[in-house]
Formats: structure tokens, sequence, C-alpha cells
């Protein structure tokens, strides 16, 4: 009947002829678990009931039956039931729910493994042991070690050479409310001998204040680092294009001068001139300076020259330059003031150079005195040496003369620029010091 009928609750007598009540009780446990079985028994009977509820009998009443019993062994039956289906709902809704929260877990695993394997990044994370723990396809090629001889293999010092592991461990003793590190530039050596430049950052992983890893990331910049020279290389060819383009012009210049030169003294001889002989002449020997003066510029453009360093003064420097050029200065009618800062000492420099670069900018100045078209004014090149804030020696020339165009001051750190057309070679000369 059970079998047939199915029912959720069995009320029965423990005391039948043939199968007894606990008989009864252990078969219908064992075909469901889940079915309520109420033991009915006589006065007296402890032992039965004892027996009764240690086989899973949710009850049990004394006969004579009465309703008020039954009702209340039935109203827990049924509540047992219920009870039991609210956990079977809940049971089945929270392992969907962790079905689909391991799923998401999943999900979002394999889209951070995928992230980590496909990234143009190398990147290496380390536990709080320094024990590699995420190592990527492309640490892998970085730093010529295989992933399966480093992950939960390798320490930090055994993947990395002493000084970059000194970088990393050294921020995890800083400050732990700084556990982001900006991107800067390093070269690494690898264990296999190759040298790598690389941009590199950090996070620092702490919980509860406690540290737990560190993730490194690391840019290649091997192509980058090529590309770059290509680019300087490229702007250097530019440079000798333009150069050779103004020597061009300028090298001209000077051969229509000693064309001009040798015309006259051919004259000269033809008419036994001895000013014309003179004057032919001093053409020639005017553009053999030229000559000269672009050999050494440039030799002096085409080479890094080392600086010849010594005790020296700067202003008495300036002096030795305005004893040089006061003489022509004031042929043209250009005042040279002198303004020299008595707290410039002695500097160690190469006075050559300051010497040589000091007199072209002078001359310029000159220059730009004697093109100025305003010939009523007072024309001057003012001199003057100082120490800025920066402690920097500094040499300041100012002129009042013609000045520059827009286009001029755009082509000013042009290489072999002039714009005094064949009278300059736009050569140009630095140099720097410090004061003591």
């Amino acid at each position: 009947m059970f079998k047939a009928e199915s029912p959720d609750i069995v009320v029965t007598d423990i005391k039948m002829p043939g199968m007894d009540g606990l008989e009864l009780l252990k078969k219908i446990k064992e075909m469901d678990p889940e079915k309520e079985v109420i033991i009915v028994t006589g006065h007296g009977d402890i032992d039965s009931t004892i027996t009764a509820l240690q086989y899973g009998a949710s009850d049990f009443i004394n006969k004579p039956v009465r309703d008020a019993a039954l009702a209340i062994a039935l109203e827990r039956a049924k509540s047992k039931i219920a009870i039991r289906k609210k956990l079977e709902e809940y049971t089945t809704t929270l392992e969907i729910k962790i079905a689909e929260a391991t799923e998401e877990i999943r999900r979002k695993s394999n889209f951070q493994r995928l992230l980590i394997t496909s990234s143009n990044d190398a990147i290496v994370a380390f536990d709080s042991d320094w024990k590699v723990v995420v190592y990527n396809p492309e640490a892998a090629r970085v730093f010529g070690e295989a992933a399966k001889n480093v992950r939960n293999r390798m320490a930090i010092d055994e993947l990395y050479t002493p000084k970059i592991a000194k970088v990393f461990k050294n921020q995890v003793r800083a400050q732990k409310d700084q556990t982001s590190f900006p991107w800067k530039e390093q070269v690494i050596h690898t264990k296999d001998g190759r040298q790598i430049p690389v941009r590199y950052a950090s996070n620092v992983l702490f919980e509860n204040d406690e540290f737990v890893g560190t993730v490194n990331f690391f840019q290649d910049l091997t192509e980058i680092k090529r590309l770059e020279k290509e680019l300087v290389q490229s702007e250097r060819l530019a440079a000798v294009g333009q150069t050779v383009s103004g020597l061009a012009h300028y090298v001209k210049n000077i051969l229509i001068g000693l064309k001009g030169g040798s015309y006259i003294v051919d004259v000269g001889i033809q008419k036994n001139n001895t000013e014309k002989l003179r004057s032919g002449w001093d053409t020639i020997k005017k553009n053999i300076q030229r000559i000269g003066d672009l050999t050494q510029d440039l030799l002096t453009y085409s080479k890094q020259r080392e600086p010849e360093m010594e005790d020296c003064s700067p202003n008495d420097i300036i002096r030795e330059l305005t004893d040089l050029l006061k003489g022509f200065a004031a042929s043209k009618n250009i005042t040279l003031l002198m303004a020299l800062d008595p707290a410039v000492g002695r500097v160690s420099a190469d006075p050559k150079t300051i010497h040589h670069s000091l007199l072209n900018i002078i001359n310029n100045a000159m220059d730009a005195c004697i093109e100025d078209e305003n010939i009523s004014k007072k024309h001057e090149v003012g001199i003057r040496t100082y120490i800025d804030q920066n402690r920097m020696l500094c040499f300041e020339i100012r002129d009042n003369g013609c000045g520059m165009d827009e286009d001029t001051r755009n082509k000013l750190f042009t290489p072999m620029f002039s714009s005094k057309g064949g009278k300059g070679n736009g050569a140009r000369t630095s140099c720097d010091g410090e004061a003591d």
C-alpha cells in the first residue's frame, strides 16, 4: 500500500500480525527516508518507543488514541515536511547561486589569465616569500627562462640580477601608503648575457598592513630605441645635406672673390700697374683667409672637441677681447661697454673655446650695428658677466643694431645658416663653465 500510495505521513500501530510497526518503519525509511512515520504504542512500552525513535520515527502517541494527541503529532510531522521542503528549496537555490558565482569567478579568472598571457608587457608577480607565482610568455622571452622552470620554483634573486631585485625589494620597504610606483627606464642584464632596455613599473600588495606580494611590469624598448637611433641618423643626414648646400654656396662666393682678385692681378701685370697688383693681391689674401676660417669652422663643427680645462679668469678674457676689437669698433663708430661682476673669480674652464665663442658673438653684434640703416643711432655693444641664482657663470652680449627678423630667428640654430650672405658661414660654437 505504501509503494502504491506513497503517503507523506504514515500512522502505524507498533503491534500488528505479520510485520510489526518497527519493521514497517525500517522498510519505509529504506524506501524513502523523507516520509514521516508516527508510532502508536501501548502504555509502558518504553523500550519499543525508544527503538522507534532510533529508527527515525517522527513522533509517537499512546493508546487509546485521543484526537488532540493525534492532531499534535500530525502537525509536528507536517511541520517537519514543510521545513524539509524549505531547506530543499534553499539548498537548490544556494547550489544554483554557488554554480553561478563559480562560473563568474571562472570566467573572470580565464579573462584575467588571457589578459596576462596575451599581454605585450612582461608580467611577473611574487608572493610574500618572493617566489614567482605569475610569469607570462612575454616575461619568458625577456628573461630567457621557461615558465615551467620559473613559476612556483624561482625566487626573485634567482630570476633578476641583484640590481633589479634590490629595486623591487626597496619598494616594499617604502611607506605602505604608496603601493603603485611610476614607470622608469632601466637596462636589464639577463642571465644569458643580453642587455634589454625596458620601462618598468610595479604594484605592491598589502592585506591588513601585511605584505602579501608584488607585481612587476616590463616594456621592452629595444625596437623603440632602434627607431630612435634611425631617426637621429636621419636627422644627422639631413643636417649634413643642409651643411653641404650651405658650404657649396659659400665656397662659390669665395671662388668668385678669388676669380675677381686674380682678374685684377692679371690686369695689373698686363698694364704694369702696381696699384692694381696690390689691390688684386689684397682681395686674394682676404679670400684665402676666408678659406682658412671656413676650414677651421668645419673642423670645429665636424667633431666633438674635448675641453682643455684650466684655471682662468672670465673677466680677463672679456678685457682681452675688448682690447682686440676696440680699434675696429671705433672705426665703425661703435662703443664697446663692459659690466664685469667682481664676484666672478677664477674658474675651471676652457679659455680658448670661451674666447673663440665670445669673439664670434661680439663680431656678430658689431655686424648688426654696421648693417643698421638708422645711421643717427649711437650704436653700442654691451658685454656683461655675472653669477646667476644657480651659481652658473653667465656671459651676456647685447647690441642695439638692426636685430633679427622672424625668419632669421626661426633659423637661429640651423647649422651653417648665415644672414650675411657671402660674408658669413653660420658657424656655431658653445661653451660652459661652473663658477668657483
